[in-house]
């Protein structure tokens, strides 16, 4: 025969479910935290006296100065409704059922809260406008008419693509809009995954595409490194001649069409200095004088063209023979 599980570790079990409550809003409410109790409770069997003991064994900060302070539920002889009351009369919502409904009807989503999420807080909100009545009937249509303003605020507050497509969809509960926001929040991240997935891939292919076959083969081959090395080297040498040929010929350029607009001062022609005149190199290798001598006599007496002035070379020569004939 099978020995029988003790009772000890049993309690020890479903006191661990048992929530620790401090009394701020962050936490279970009041009245989840006197649920979870009962409820363990009823499955372990346990006096009231148990129960006490459970509730102040997970009191924590405000909660647990406030029943350290508290004579009345440190006597031995308190009950559980008597700790009950007291709790939910020092704990009391000191918000109005128009502070409530207010907050229920201005719900939003948060930015990054998913709808699970923001569907809970809408529920914790809904709870509070609920009255309690002591009619069964009337209870339950306190509860439908909670439910009606809890799925008009989801909706209205649920923001994004989820919301639209929840609204479109015209749910009738808010199990169902849930289930439909969830669903088109998973395909937008579905769509947002593929669509980077697939921006990858084509960038991956037309970065492969450039490249040679051949290249991509011989990647892996000793010595590859050293080969691209030689050439881009080379590459590199052919681009700097081909720059500094290109630059040779447009200065050649330029430097002609800069000589195109000289005067020669000599022959009056275009294109040159009179000192790289031809006229003036024939006739100076004509001279009877010696080779490589100017003819200054010579070229001031080179007789002009008629209707044309003299050059200013030949009138500044002749004006210094003048002089030199005047000093003699």
């Amino acid at each position: 025969m099978y020995a029988p599980t003790p009772t000890v570790h049993k309690d020890l079990s479903l006191i661990a479910l048992v929530p620790k409550w401090s009394g701020s809003e962050s936490t279970v409410t009041l009245e989840e935290f006197f649920s979870s109790i009962e409820a363990s409770a009823r499955i372990g069997r346990w006096e009231e006296k148990d129960q006490v003991e459970i509730a102040i064994l997970k009191l924590a900060d405000s909660a647990k100065t406030f029943y350290q302070g508290c004579a009345e539920l440190r006597a031995v002889e308190v009950t559980w409704s008597r700790f009950k009351s007291v709790f939910r009369q020092r704990f009391r919502d000191v918000h109005t059922d128009q502070f409530h409904y207010m907050k229920l009807h201005t719900a939003r989503q948060n930015r990054g809260e998913c709808p699970q999420d923001f569907a809970d807080r809408c529920r914790a909100l809904a709870q509070k406008i609920v009255c309690k009545v002591d009619d069964p009937v009337a209870q339950r249509v306190h509860h439908e008419n909670a439910e009606r303003m809890l799925l008009a605020s989801f909706l209205t507050g649920l923001g994004g693509t989820p919301g639209k497509q929840t609204r479109y969809a015209n749910p009738q509960t808010v199990d169902e809009a849930l289930k439909i926001a969830l669903s088109v929040q998973e395909a937008e991240k579905q769509e947002r995954f593929s669509e980077s997935f697939y921006t990858q891939f084509d960038k991956s292919v037309r970065l492969s595409s450039r490249s040679p076959d051949r290249t991509r083969r011989e990647s892996g081959r000793p010595g590859h490194t050293a080969d691209m090395r030689a050439v881009n080297h080379t590459h590199n040498q052919q681009y700097r001649s081909s720059n500094s040929a290109d630059r040779a010929a447009t200065q050649s350029t330029r430097n002609t069409r800069t000589r195109e607009g000289l005067r020669c001062y000599e022959c009056d022609g275009l294109g040159h200095f009179a000192r790289e005149c031809p006229t003036r190199r024939k006739r100076e290798e004509n001279s009877p004088g010696r080779p490589g001598k100017r003819n200054p006599i010579g070229r001031s007496r080179r007789p002009s063209p008629p209707g044309r002035k003299p050059s200013y070379t030949a009138d500044r020569e002749a004006r210094r023979e003048t002089k030199k004939s005047g000093n003699a």
